[in-house]
């Protein structure tokens, strides 16, 4: 057990400190739940973040700087393992700074479609389903707004106009406001026009009440590397701060994982909750055998398809991608089955690797999967916990096909688009893939060798019912089989929801508050 092989070698200077509750991962579920938590007054709180506060951080605060947090001190970049029908050299960005991954990425702002948390419901998440889940979009803390007029630059109103004409979609005010189907238009964000100051979950959720509640604490810089288990319950978990100093942080009441889906996954793996086989081939003591833990990997891919513009486009944007289309190609699909973001900006980072080049000036279009068939798996190649797990996204290996077919469809679609005006007024030519390369064997090869990912990694401790051997937490969040553990973050989606997932872990969050606090809205 691990309370008792591990506790004895540094147990003399580990220091021990408790609270009602522990939150691991001070991201965009963190943020919520321990904000909802402490406004009991009798109801205390730690939240354990790796990274750094974001006060008073204008690189993280501005949207606009994004791209400059990629790779960079506040991210603990992933690599992905060798895809042998894809591109083996992905980096998986996740944030390393209070507020997680809505303190790093471009804030697109989408509810859920309903068919999403239907299609929840009945793979075993009971409860789940979109009558209870709406609800939740409104009790957001979140700024969510269309991108402002003064954001809307000239050659994405063009797009937005092109497409509409090419495709004979509809154009969307507001994809918030009413469910849609398919249609184009600039996106809703969770920001602040104004000054473009993000509406992260730590902006929104933890900045307001951060000073004045003694009864939350943020424990920042704090890595957790193990989680303490008497038993079948859980206690705690084992930290190691900035200077190196290491504690045990102890839970009277629950401790909530929610460290997102690459880490979720990787600590429940390290403290010995996971895979019988896998946990003893490296060595590290079985706690609990559960076989979910690291599968179901799922992803948005997407390509790419570039073109040069006459000269330079106008700078003003809210984060260079304001703009969308979403595409139903199969009538059957209960929601869109292909989707776009319109780059203001030529997006040739993996297009240069086989031998492209940037343009000077440029626009993108990217195809993306929403509802992608294909299932990885994360696993661990070292018991140290410093190790970095390997991902394995088995991108693009699905029976039928489907999700390279996707992409295929996306450049096609993107070509028609440019060649409709306003947008083809802009554009001097195709520069990847290029005009010449037309047939679907060809397509798919180019789309599958510069795909790239939009940091959407779910699935790798899935939700589901009592019997699904598959499932790591049941529809309460509590992990199968253990006690005073529960996980909330995109690890426990069952499946992808067709849209950018970030609204959709601040809803889990919410509604892991409620069960928290054993109430259920109605």
């Amino acid at each position: 057990m691990s309370g008792t092989t591990h506790h004895h070698d540094h147990h003399d200077h580990e220091d021990e400190h408790q609270y009602d509750y522990v939150v691991v991962g001070g991201g965009t579920a963190g943020s919520v739940i321990a904000s909802r938590l402490t406004e009991d007054p009798s109801v205390t709180v730690a939240v354990i973040e790796g990274g750094p506060s974001d006060v008073d951080r204008p690189d993280v605060l501005t949207l606009r700087r994004w791209m400059g947090l990629l790779g960079g001190e506040l991210d603990y970049d992933y690599p992905t393992t060798e895809q042998p029908r894809g591109n083996s050299h992905i980096r998986h960005s996740r944030a390393r700074v209070l507020g997680g991954c809505s303190s790093h990425n471009t804030l697109i702002a989408f509810k859920p479609l309903p068919s999403d948390w239907d299609e929840w419901d009945e793979a075993g998440a009971e409860g789940w389903h979109a009558d209870a889940m709406d609800p939740y979009f409104d009790r957001l803390l979140n700024n969510i707004v269309p991108v402002g007029e003064a954001d809307r630059n000239a050659i994405a109103r063009d797009f937005v106009d092109a497409a509409q004409d090419a495709l004979a979609v509809p154009r969307v005010e507001g994809f918030n406001r009413k469910p849609f189907h398919e249609g184009v238009g600039f996106f809703d964000l969770a920001y602040h026009p104004e000054d473009n100051k993000r509406s992260s979950a730590s902006v929104a959720y933890l900045h307001p009440v951060m000073d004045d509640r003694p009864n939350l604490r943020l424990l920042l810089e704090t890595w957790a590397y193990r989680l303490e288990l008497d038993g079948t319950r859980a206690r705690g978990v084992h930290v190691r701060a900035k200077d190196g100093r290491r504690s045990l942080i102890t839970a009277r009441r629950e401790v909530l994982v929610c460290a997102g889906a690459i880490d979720t996954p990787r600590l429940l793996l390290h403290s010995g909750i996971g895979p019988r086989r896998d946990l003893e081939a490296l060595g590290i003591p079985v706690v609990h055998d559960l076989p979910g833990v690291g599968e179901n990997l799922l992803d948005h891919p997407e390509s790419v398809i570039v073109w040069e513009t006459e000269g330079p486009i106008p700078e003003n944007s809210a984060m260079d991608s304001d703009a969308g289309l979403f595409v139903r190609r199969d009538p059957d699909s209960p929601g869109p089955d292909l989707m776009f973001h319109f780059y203001q900006i030529p997006f040739t980072d993996n297009p240069e690797r086989i031998g492209y080049e940037r343009p000077a000036h440029g626009v993108s279009l990217t195809p993306n999967i929403p509802k992608p068939r294909s299932r990885g798996r994360l696993y661990l190649t070292s018991a140290d916990p410093e190790v970095k797990p390997a991902l394995d996204f088995r991108y693009f290996t699905d029976e039928e096909d489907y999700d390279a077919r996707t992409l295929v469809d996306g450049i096609k679609l993107a070509r028609e688009i440019a060649a409709t005006e306003p947008l083809a007024g802009w554009l001097r030519r195709e520069v990847c893939p290029g005009p010449e390369i037309t047939d679907d064997e060809a397509l798919s090869a180019y789309a599958r060798s510069v795909a790239h990912t939009v940091y959407h990694p779910a699935g790798t401790c899935k939700m589901g019912a009592a019997d699904d051997e598959q499932a790591v937490v049941e529809p309460d969040l509590k992990v199968r089989g253990l006690d005073g553990l529960r996980i909330a973050d995109a690890s426990v989606f069952p499946t992808m929801p067709a849209v950018n997932p970030m609204i959709g872990v601040l809803m889990v969050g919410e509604k892991a508050a409620d069960l928290l606090r054993g109430g259920e809205t109605r």
